[in-house]
This record gives structure tokens, sequence and C-alpha cells, in this order.
């Protein structure tokens, strides 16, 4: 078990010695950047050069928060069609979703309503939706505003628990 520097996550996913665990799927379209999102976070690391995921991934990661230790599961969901009948199976147990669309890509933000339809379906009634407008570094080609993200998570807010 190891301890970074800013003392705040341990990264070993054998270790059982934790206060909470969280189930969490990040789902969305195809090349949304849902992959290096999560290598980001819980490694830290990011490369430009990653290929579609396979089914379906995860990584581990133990944060302190409240003076609790929280084990976060990560999944990573492939986002082409041919997979949603096995990522799908994933959804019964995740107590959260990170809804992920590509602010440059305005077919990944249409498909985001279609994506809460397959959360309403597969997943218990409490899960927490998290909408989130990834590749913001991408600023001058951004097809999706801010406003239209914001305005979108208020609409489906009355249909799930979703915050922008």
């Amino acid at each position: 078990m190891t301890q970074n520097n800013a003392g705040g996550s341990v990264k070993d996913a054998a270790d059982q010695n934790f206060d909470y665990m969280f189930k969490l799927l990040i789902i969305g379209n195809s090349s949304v950047g849902k992959t290096s999102f999560l290598f980001r976070y819980a490694d830290d690391s990011y490369t430009s050069a990653f290929v579609s995921t396979v089914g379906i991934d995860f990584k581990v990661k133990t944060v302190f928060r409240h003076d609790k230790r929280v084990k976060l599961q990560i999944w990573d969901t492939a986002g082409q069609e041919r997979y949603r009948t096995i990522t799908t199976a994933y959804y019964r147990g995740a107590m959260g979703f990170i809804l992920m669309y590509d602010i440059t890509n305005e077919e990944s933000f249409n498909a985001v309503q279609d994506w809460c339809t397959q959360i309403k379906m597969y997943s218990w009634d409490n899960a927490q939706v998290v909408l989130v407008g990834n590749k913001c570094d991408l600023e001058q080609d951004r097809a999706v505003t801010q406003e239209r993200g914001k305005r979108l998570a208020d609409q489906l807010g009355n249909l799930l628990n979703i915050v922008y």
C-alpha cells in the first residue's frame, strides 16, 4: 500500500482496509475521453495514444474524506453500440455514473439523453449521475456551450439525480 505525496489517496486494488466502497461507471459515446479521464484521476497520468476500450475495464482509488477511507471502484465502459449489452450488465450495482460528452462533438452531446434512458432502465433509482463536458482544453473547437450543458443537466435532473 502506498500513499501519495498529498496524503490523499492509496492505490492498491487489493486493499481491504476501507470504511466505504462505491462502484462508479463512466459512460458516454466512444472517443469522448472516458479512459483518459479515468487514467488522469486514478493514476495522475495522461497519454493521447489510447485505443477504444473493448467491453469494460476498471481502476481503484482510495481517497480520504472526513477521516474515512473511501474506496472508489471506477469502471470504464466501451462507448460503442456493439458492447452495450455487456456494459449495461454492470449498471446494476453502480451507485453513481459519470455521464460524459465531448464539448467539441455535438453528436456525443445529443446522445446524453439516450445514455440517461440506459441508466434509468438498468440501474437502481437512487444512483447519482454527474454530467461531464470533457475536452475543455479544446475550447477553440467547442461545439457545445457550457450553458447548453447546464440547461440539459437541469432538464434531466427531474428524470434522474443529475448534477453538472
